[in-house]
C-alpha cells in the first residue's frame, strides 16, 4: 500500500524534483526505471515511518522493482502507453473530426469555389467536394491506424 501510495503521488507530480535525469538516455530506460525504484522506495519508506536516507523499510529493487528488467518494462510500457492512446483517444477524436466534415461537406455542398493544383487556379469543385476529400484521406489513415493496432498490442 505504501508503494501505490508513493506511486500516486509521483503521478500527482508531487515528486517532480527527484527526477533529475536528461532526455538522453539509454533505449532500455534504465536510468529512469532505477530513478522511479529510488524515488518510490524512499518516500514508501517515509510513509511507513523510515527517515529518509536512514532507514530502508522499502528496497528500491527487492520491493518496487521486484527484479523486472528495465529492457522489458520499459519497451512492454510504450507499447501499452500507445496503445491506450490510439484507441482511447486518437480514434475516437478523429471519429468526431470525420463526422463535423461530413456534417461540412453536406452543408457546402452548393457552394462553388475555384480548385487549385500547383499553385495555380484549376477546375471548380464545390466547398462539400473538397472537404469530402478530406474525409476519404481521413477514413483511409484511420483504417491504416485501426489496422496497427494489433501489432501495438504485441510486446515487445
Amino acid at each position: 500500500a505504501a508503494i501505490m501510495q508513493a506511486a500516486d503521488e509521483v503521478l500527482a507530480d508531487k515528486h517532480a524534483e527527484e527526477f533529475p535525469l536528461a532526455i538522453w538516455q539509454t533505449g532500455s530506460g534504465t536510468q529512469s526505471n532505477m530513478n522511479m525504484n529510488e524515488v518510490l522506495a524512499n518516500r514508501a519508506s517515509e510513509l511507513l515511518g523510515g527517515v529518509r536516507g536512514m532507514e530502508r523499510k522499502v528496497h528500491p529493487n527487492d520491493d518496487v522493482n521486484k527484479s523486472q528488467s528495465s529492457n522489458d518494462v520499459f519497451p512492454t510500457a510504450m507499447h501499452v502507453a500507445a496503445l491506450l492512446a490510439l484507441r482511447n483517444h486518437l480514434v475516437p477524436q478523429l471519429q468526431v473530426l470525420m463526422k463535423t466534415l461530413n456534417e461540412k461537406s453536406d452543408a457546402f455542398a452548393d457552394i462553388v469555389k475555384i480548385g487549385r493544383t500547383h499553385l495555380q487556379d484549376a477546375t471548380p469543385l464545390t466547398l462539400g467536394q473538397e472537404i469530402s476529400g478530406w474525409v476519404a484521406m481521413l477514413e483511409h489513415n484511420l483504417r491504416h491506424i485501426e489496422n496497427s493496432l494489433p501489432h501495438v498490442a504485441e510486446l515487445a
